[in-house]
């Protein structure tokens, strides 16, 4: 069994870090985009925990030109550097998991326009990916539904967040094509808006722990006076500090401004496209895409040696691939060098990472360039 494999991911372990977070820490985001490169890819860290310090989980989303994840990473991808130091990945203090194989829950919100125009085989066909995505999804992922409709907002909840497939089913089975209008805008503010208010959910009183948030649009692309402009729903999306991709499946048959509101949309916040139109048969397809995208999030967890101190420490996180490229590409974040409680479940967890990411001497830690600059030598040679 290869080292990164001793710790299988446990609901315990997902269960006490949102216990330590929701009672002692804020979340520590990371703000900085990774940028495509010239070799066609990037990465973007959205998360940074240190409820069970000193391991960090640090979670993050890579992607190509076309916006699809990059696949069967390993430790030997990675690179990981704190307050300016190299991490030695032969010295294994760090590892990292898809979500795909954590019990981590994600959630989603199904934005569906209800125009008139999409009556007959285009809204059943979007009433089709629907379902396929909620049938699609693992159990631990939630679901919440907002339409586009005839309402003074120009939008109505219709499920606020759910893991029950059966429940979310009989919820989109009682939708219809009746509404005059449809104000995009407002209802992926509206969404956006859900994506960051949102607290447990409807149908467990089980403790879960979402990591991530997307928003998949599915209808025409067209909007009707909405009340805020897309420029400044494009400045919401692009403020937002804990990033929201929007995926989009448009009905529409020809290409136009509508398909180009949807397209803007997803370019901004790091999603992806799917133009359906009359192509029915890419519907399967493309749900499962989106999915695969969504679970493909990576997990980068590390063994930390700053003292608590309660202040913020900078990690940096690299992505070199194929491996043996040479080239890597890196987002910054930071984490909380904070003592976790001491509650006997905290300490169960910490000690089962403590063997799969057992402590080195800070001597041997890093990596060493011979040409970088050391505090004791000002001349900067070793």
């Amino acid at each position: 069994m290869k080292w990164w494999q001793r710790l299988q991911p446990i609901a315990a372990e997902l269960i006490i870090l949102g216990l330590v977070l929701a009672a002692v820490l804020a979340a520590n985001i990371g703000h900085a985009a990774g940028t495509v490169g010239t070799r066609g890819y990037g990465l973007k860290i959205f998360r940074v925990e240190s409820g069970l310090y000193p391991f960090v989980h640090v979670y993050m989303r890579t992607f190509d030109q076309e916006m699809n994840p990059l696949v069967n990473l390993n430790v030997l991808n990675i690179g990981v550097m704190v307050e300016g130091r190299a991490y030695d990945p032969r010295k294994k203090q760090y590892m990292l998991q898809p979500i795909r194989s954590r019990e981590e829950g994600t959630r989603t919100i199904l934005v569906l326009d209800t125009n008139k125009e999409l009556k007959g085989a285009p809204f059943e066909a979007m009433i089709r990916s629907a379902a396929r995505f909620i049938d699609a999804k693992r159990p631990q992922d939630q679901v919440a539904m907002l339409t586009l409709d005839n309402s003074s907002e120009g939008f109505t909840v219709l499920s606020n967040y759910d893991r029950e497939p059966g429940i979310l089913g009989r919820r989109l089975a009682d939708l219809q094509p009746n509404s005059d209008k449809t104000r995009l805008y407002d209802g992926v503010a509206a969404a956006m808006q859900m994506a960051g208010g949102a607290v447990g959910g409807n149908s467990s009183s089980e403790v879960e722990y979402i990591v991530s948030t997307s928003i998949v649009v599915l209808g025409s692309g067209r909007d009707d006076d909405s009340a805020i402009s897309r420029s400044d729903l494009m400045t919401r999306i692009s403020g937002l500090t804990l990033p929201v991709p929007i995926y989009a499946l448009c009905f529409s048959g020809t290409e136009g401004r509508q398909q180009r509101n949807l397209q803007a949309l997803v370019k901004n916040s790091f999603g992806k496209y799917y133009a359906i139109g009359g192509a029915h048969e890419m519907i399967t397809r493309s749900i499962e895409d989106i999915q695969n995208v969504m679970q493909s999030d990576y997990v980068l967890t590390f063994r930390a040696y700053i003292p608590v101190d309660g202040g913020q420490h900078n990690v940096k996180v690299g992505v070199e691939y194929p491996t043996g490229s040479g080239v890597m590409y890196y987002d910054s974040a930071s984490f909380e060098a904070i003592e976790p409680p001491t509650f006997p479940q905290v300490l169960e967890v910490q000690q089962k990472l403590d063997k799969a990411i057992p402590a080195v001497k800070t001597t041997e830690l890093y990596l060493r360039n011979p040409y970088a600059p050391v505090a004791d030598n000002p001349g900067g040679r070793p």
